[in-house]
């Protein structure tokens, strides 16, 4: 268990740098489309919103893979990962996230959830706004609690 603990601790730390660019890809996209009002760049921004939320979404499931050895199924199974990562598992890991993270993170996994199921051009540029307002402050929360748990992952092992 020991190796396995501690790749997984090494990945969450390499993967949490890709997620940290696509945040600073929509933001970037958001900055140039309220200067030029250039819709196409919408779809820039709604993919690495997707991408972001993607990304935290795939290290939650490793984790839940690794060291809880269940990962959920269903219909609801997205949503019920974040919920299963909110939860203290006793004998097993702490909390991987907040519940202030869960619900944030929430916001995203619903908004991929429209951009895969929505043409580009019913995308909303005031959800979208709202959402690249709140990437970064979300993404360093993430982090926090994500190298936190690397650390505990790191110590266990």
């Amino acid at each position: 268990m020991t190796a396995h603990y501690i790749s997984l601790s090494r990945r969450i730390g390499k993967e949490l740098v890709s997620i940290e660019q696509v945040v600073t890809r929509a933001q970037s996209a958001w900055q140039t489309y309220e200067k030029t009002g250039n819709d196409f760049l919408l779809d820039s921004v709604a993919l690495n919103l997707h991408g972001f939320y993607s990304g935290i979404e795939k290290l939650l499931e490793r984790i839940a893979k690794g060291v809880d050895n269940q990962v959920p199924g269903g219909n609801s199974w997205h949503r019920d990962l974040l919920q299963q990562m909110a939860d203290d598992v006793t004998g097993v890991r702490p909390a991987v996230i907040s519940a202030s993270v869960l619900e944030q993170l929430d916001e995203y996994r619903r908004f991929r959830h429209v951009v895969r199921n929505v043409y580009g051009q019913e995308l909303e540029p005031e959800k979208l706004k709202v959402l690249v307002a709140m990437s970064f402050a979300t993404y360093t929360q993430v982090e926090e609690e994500l190298v936190a748990f690397s650390r505990w992952l790191a110590a266990s092992g």
